[in-house]
């Protein structure tokens, strides 16, 4: 399977027609969170994916919360938060929000490592991790290289090994990639990433 993956879109016009255009050659794409900008405007974010026709599975990224998401996904579109899905062959399972709590205030959808390893405890088997945030350690260092992934996200990678894991969230290390035993991990950003993923 092809597929395209992309996050932290962040309602940047640009940045969504490279994505609509690259999708025509995908069998899959991948959102992982923040379609807008601090909750505001998420249908005017996810109308600039209007011309994306390949199957679409997102995350909640901390921008917009998983109610307002769902209500404004493309039709079509499978959202995932602390769930799963398979497609194809393949069983993906999405977590999304910033975790831990970021210290960006209110507006911002966090959950706690707590909250996300009891979320992360369903998942027993997936081909595929979508995540808004990075594991600890891996693709997850702040510009003043503060690593501020998740603990709990980590552990589920190690206890789970899927093929890949995606994430975004952290800016400064989008397109960083890692490895968490047989696990591939990447950071995506908002352009074009590719992977090929057997069922």
């Amino acid at each position: 399977m092809k597929i395209l993956a992309f996050s932290d879109l962040h309602h940047s016009q640009a940045r969504a027609d490279d994505l609509v255009a690259a999708s025509r050659r995908a069998d899959l794409v991948i959102g992982a969170g923040d379609f807008c900008n601090t909750r505001q405007d998420l249908a005017g974010a996810m109308a600039l994916l209007d011309g994306i026709k390949a199957p679409m599975m997102l995350v909640p990224g901390n921008a917009e919360s998983i109610e307002e998401l769902r209500a404004a996904a493309p039709r079509g579109a499978t959202v995932l938060h602390g769930s799963e899905i398979q497609l194809g062959g393949l069983r993906l399972f999405g977590l999304g929000y910033g975790v831990p709590e970021t210290p960006f205030g209110s507006w911002s959808c966090d959950l706690s490592e707590a909250e996300a390893a009891r979320m992360l405890a369903g998942c027993c088997r997936a081909d595929i991790l979508i995540l808004h945030s990075p594991p600890k350690g891996i693709a997850d260092r702040t510009s003043l290289g503060q690593s501020v992934g998740s603990e709990a996200i980590h552990a589920a990678i190690e206890r789970i090994q899927p093929q890949l894991a995606v994430c975004g969230h952290i800016h400064d290390s989008w397109g960083e990639s890692g490895q968490i035993g047989r696990c591939k991990v990447h950071n995506l950003g908002p352009r074009p990433n590719w992977f090929e993923i057997d069922a």
